[in-house]
């Protein structure tokens, strides 16, 4: 599978714990600042699958630190509701592309398209140092599935309860490390998307299967990145665990686990010569 803009978008994604410099509470940085750079990140195809690829990525370098739109380390949102320890944001999400000729699970059976989620997420603050290089927050983001390659189809909700610590690892050094884990729940439509094996694609050997919803496993991800002068270096490791899982006896399911990982750099191109005053 070649990598395409949906790709880098996964991957900024998983990136998001480290994806910009933390802030001192009351220092000006610039609005915005853009960049560009290169990645690489080895995926399964499917939390599940047996079948695990490395893909080579353009990654877009991109922080905004408006009054109600921000792109910065907790991702790309909206705020609707801000206060000193709950917010209300836009949550962003998105699945890759897989190629099923390439699967052996899934041979014979349709491609499954690239997928973009997106819904609120309630954020409450539960602890953080008076100087704002450590928090610990409670994430709840609603997501709505959508295909996006191809006719727009609906493919189910997902709820992704996590617990996030941000911390500079060596006090005041600028290095962001990012620790999140939590379980993922979805209903019937967004399991049965990855999972469900219709009659007619049916195999000795993959019998037909229809998917339920509920608890959809755990997941476990750590990131580290570093905003230097005029670059941005981020790394992520991430650890699914599949047991318990609504799916789990699917015949498309080969592993009870899944590993992911991925490196970048990106080089700032410019920034706004507007500043704005960080306040968390």
């Amino acid at each position: 599978m070649k990598p395409n803009a949906l790709s880098s978008f996964a991957f900024g994604a998983l990136l998001a714990a480290g994806a910009a410099l933390p802030a001192h509470a009351g220092e000006e940085k610039p609005l915005w600042e853009l960049g560009l750079g290169v990645g690489a990140v080895s995926f399964p195809d499917y939390r599940g699958s047996d079948r695990q690829r490395v893909h080579g990525l353009a990654v877009p370098y991109f922080v905004y630190r408006g009054e109600f739109f921000k792109a910065d380390r907790d991702g790309i949102r909206s705020i609707f509701f801000d206060s000193d320890r709950v917010q209300l944001n836009l949550s962003m999400s998105a699945s890759l592309p897989v190629d099923s000729d390439g699967n052996s699970a899934r041979r014979g059976m349709p491609d499954l398209k690239p997928t973009v989620e997106i819904g609120p997420s309630l954020e409450f603050n539960l602890w953080r140092t008076d100087w704002h290089n450590a928090r610990i927050d409670l994430r709840l983001p609603v997501r709505a599935a959508y295909t996006v390659k191809g006719p727009v189809k609906h493919v189910g909700v997902t709820f992704t309860p996590f617990i996030n610590l941000d911390i500079d690892p060596f006090g005041d050094s600028g290095w962001n490390l990012g620790m999140m884990a939590g379980p993922i729940y979805a209903n019937a439509r967004q399991h049965r998307y990855f999972y469900d094996v219709k009659p007619e694609f049916a195999l000795p050997d993959r019998p037909a299967y229809e998917a339920s919803g509920g608890y959809s496993g755990a997941q476990f991800i750590t990131a580290l990145s570093k905003r230097f002068d005029r670059f941005w270096v981020g790394s992520f490791l991430r650890y699914d665990t599949l047991r318990g899982a609504a799916f789990a006896d699917s015949p498309l399911v080969q592993r009870d686990h899944a590993w992911a990982a991925g490196v970048a750099i990106a080089w700032v191109i410019g920034e706004s010569s507007r500043k704005v005053v960080v306040e968390d």
